[in-house]
């Protein structure tokens, strides 16, 4: 089975905040003690970190939900519930984080270390202790803890490079990589022996690059043909591409054919790719028939365009070609830390604070996040939460939309499955 994973798709849930305590001082020879409920602890974010040691998203193959600890409940004596632990994902370096449902990029992941908070935990409810008041100094009721709401994030893998090798599967790429720095690559005679990119650091005149082994593109990637879709988006990342073309057509291949076609699926994949600074290596030139195939080549592309010769196999030709990498890319302006790095936006953690009002056989009903919310902040044996219970209701506008649909006196609401009645 592939291992390399590039894109996934997880669930994330910020924790709830802990809820706020109903309690009374009691005391030996304290006959009244007031209230004394302690707050609710906030619950735990979520928390993104890049990690420059996760190679892919396979991680998030088998772990796909990621909830955050809930605060705790408040207690007696003016005690405060704990916070609840923030949950850390870490990433690979170069993922960026989309909100599922509208496509939204939340989050690049695109600087070692990085780290953001995606999502705050829900905020910990009040002890009736901070429910008190001059003319309500005993209150039966606590407020509870932010209830937060749950995400499905997209998670997309594009590597990070200075230079990305690009080509058709067996134009030499893997060979390349592997004599021009330490990285092992597979290596091997039939197509797509690279699955997955591969990276290797080159040393070179006192200059030091990231070179990626990008797996072999085939025509009509673009539209999702073989491996080449999952893979262009790696490209974009690279600040400088080498195009390999094999030279040999030992395969039955043509080498302007090939040259041709990955040109025209750079284009098709858009500009992010197709007008990134391009050097075009002629391959595998220790080989027969390649000098003549070099001069067909050089025919096409014209003079504008400088062609290296080389032999990864034999190293021919190497020294030439690093030197002009290295000239490229001292040639590029830096790279800023403001390009797409960072947190775009924080989730809100909590549902839409929406209530909805409906006629139903003669039953009037309220739904929606806020209601449930106001619901759960009432005690109903308390006069005092209640009271105001009932105030919040007229202050969100429930009553007169009650209203306004049809109800009178006496008519039976439903309050998010608890029933009262309408009362003018």
């Amino acid at each position: 089975m592939n291992e390399w994973m590039d894109q996934a798709r997880i669930t994330v849930k910020s924790g709830n905040g802990g809820n706020g305590a109903v309690s009374f001082h009691r005391e030996k020879y304290v006959p009244k003690g007031g209230p004394d409920g302690g707050d609710g602890g906030v619950g735990g974010a979520i928390i993104l970190t890049a990690d420059k040691s996760m190679r892919t998203l396979q991680y998030f193959r088998y772990q796909r939900r990621f909830f955050a600890a809930d605060g705790e409940d408040g207690m007696s004596g003016l005690r405060d519930g704990k916070d609840g632990e923030d949950l850390e994902i870490r990433v690979p370096l170069g993922t960026i984080v989309k909100l599922q449902e509208t496509g939204e990029v939340l989050a690049d992941m695109s600087r070692e270390g990085l780290t953001v908070r995606l999502i705050r935990g829900g905020r910990g409810g009040f002890g009736n202790a901070k429910m008190a008041t001059p003319t309500r100094q005993k209150p039966g009721f606590a407020l509870p803890g932010g209830k937060t709401r749950t995400y499905e994030l997209e998670l997309e893998l594009k590597s990070i490079a200075d230079v990305g090798f690009l080509g058709f599967p067996n134009a030499g790429k893997s060979t390349l990589l592997s004599v021009i720095s330490a990285a092992r690559p597979k290596i091997a005679d039939y197509p797509f022996t690279t699955l997955i990119p591969n990276f290797g650091v080159v040393e070179h005149r006192g200059r030091t690059f990231v070179a990626a082994d990008i797996p072999g593109i085939i025509e009509n990637a673009h539209e999702g043909v073989g491996l080449g879709i999952d893979f262009l988006r790696h490209v974009e990342r690279s600040r400088v591409l080498l195009h390999l073309v094999d030279m040999s057509g030992l395969e039955g291949r043509d080498p302007l054919e090939d040259y041709s076609k990955i040109i025209r699926e750079l284009e098709a994949y858009g500009s992010s790719v197709a007008e990134k600074p391009r050097i075009l290596v002629a391959n595998k030139m220790d080989l027969p028939d390649s000098e003549e195939n070099l001069k067909r080549l050089r025919k096409l592309v014209g003079t504008e365009t400088e062609i290296f010769p080389i032999s990864a196999a034999t190293h021919q030709g190497l020294a030439p070609l690093l030197d002009r990498v290295t000239r490229v890319l001292d040639d590029l302006p830096p790279e800023s830390d403001e390009n797409g790095m960072g947190l775009f936006r924080e989730l809100d953690p909590y549902p839409p604070q929406e209530w909805f009002v409906k006629e139903e056989d003669g039953i009037y009903y309220v739904t929606g996040a806020l209601a449930e919310r106001l619901l759960d902040s009432v005690n109903l044996e308390d006069g005092a939460s209640v009271r105001n219970f009932q105030k919040q209701l007229r202050r969100l506008g429930i009553v007169d939309a009650l209203r306004e649909a049809g109800a009178v006196t006496g008519d039976t609401v439903d309050f998010c499955g608890t029933q009262f009645d309408f009362m003018e």
